[in-house]
């Protein structure tokens, strides 16, 4: 089948000129071969929109109309084709980016000044959610990820390492007591992330691979860990966050760093994961590109 958006060209073209073969000649193809698109055209619309004699050729009525209709469509093709092209090439457009509330607020957002910066004309959208947001049926374009990744179609690019931490504060430890072995912890009162499957349903995950399950309880579960934070600051419990959330407190002393007798479990990596273009567009890169080199700068690397 002849391409309909051909014919449209070859029309406007061959009335421009004057000719059939003229028109043949700008689009690069044989007379034969813009008479049969010019042919194929009139066919389909079951009218004739040009007068062909040896010596001239001019529009029908219906020609004339159709010209200026093929124009404006032809023309909105081509900046559509064309606006695709510089996507490809140029970082430019509106980026979507979705990201885990907590290392969202502290880590990416202010991370974005700098690379609106850099790229003017890319409009940056930050959404912060501890939902597992589903890449492409919600339309983002990045989703940074912290974790053991799933098997998925999605690529990724690792940002960094994630630890976890196991903490209380000084009086909290001074009223209850310090642990000294994982069993211990049913004893205390343990403050939950209820987003997490290795918490928030009763049990705690150690080991690197996270098969030790120690049961826990607790009087403040909570699906943000700067909650279970703010919790900790003030005394109420034990809490096994990644370094990200407790780091800061860590450094100056408001928490206190527990050992036991099991290791922590391995949280895995941070991630940023898109969509398996074999290339993706130049906004998307760019700011895989400028994460990467952002957390390879970064003194807490995502919090290792």
């Amino acid at each position: 089948m002849l391409d309909r958006f051909t014919g449209m060209r070859v029309f406007v073209q061959a009335a421009e000129h004057g000719s059939l073969s003229a028109a043949g000649r700008v689009l690069g193809m044989s007379p034969a071969m813009a008479t049969k698109h010019m042919d194929a055209l009139e066919a389909r619309l079951g009218v004739k929109m040009l007068r062909r004699t040896t010596r001239k050729l001019s529009l029908t009525d219906a020609g004339t109309d159709y010209l200026e209709a093929c124009r404006r469509i032809l023309q909105e093709l081509d900046e559509a084709d064309a606006e695709v092209t510089i996507q490809r090439t140029q970082a430019v457009g509106r980026l979507r980016v979705n990201a885990p509330l907590s290392f969202g607020t502290r880590f990416v957002a202010p991370l974005l000044p700098g690379f609106c910066q850099q790229y003017p004309r890319v409009d940056v959208e930050l959404g912060l959610s501890d939902a597992q947001n589903d890449l492409i049926k919600e339309g983002w374009d990045l989703v940074i990820r912290i974790g053991h990744l799933a098997d998925s179609s999605l690529r990724a690019r690792r940002l960094g390492n994630c630890p976890m931490r196991l903490c209380a504060a000084p009086a909290y430890l001074e009223r209850h007591g310090t642990p000294q072995k994982v069993t211990e912890l049913s004893e205390h009162n343990c403050l939950s992330y209820t987003q997490s499957p290795l918490q928030g349903k009763g049990t705690w995950a150690f080991g690197q691979d996270g098969s030790i399950r120690v049961p826990v309880r607790g009087n403040l579960n909570a699906n943000n860990g700067d909650a279970l934070l703010a919790a900790a600051l003030q005394g109420q419990g034990i809490v096994y966050q990644p370094n990200f959330i407790v780091g800061d407190a860590l450094a100056t002393g408001q928490l206190v760093s527990l050992e036991l007798d099991q290791p922590l479990l391995d949280l895995g990596g941070l991630y940023v994961l898109f969509a398996p273009d074999r290339r993706p567009p130049a906004k998307v890169r760019a700011m895989i590109d400028y994460l990467v080199e952002s957390f390879s700068k970064s003194a807490c690397s995502a919090g290792s």
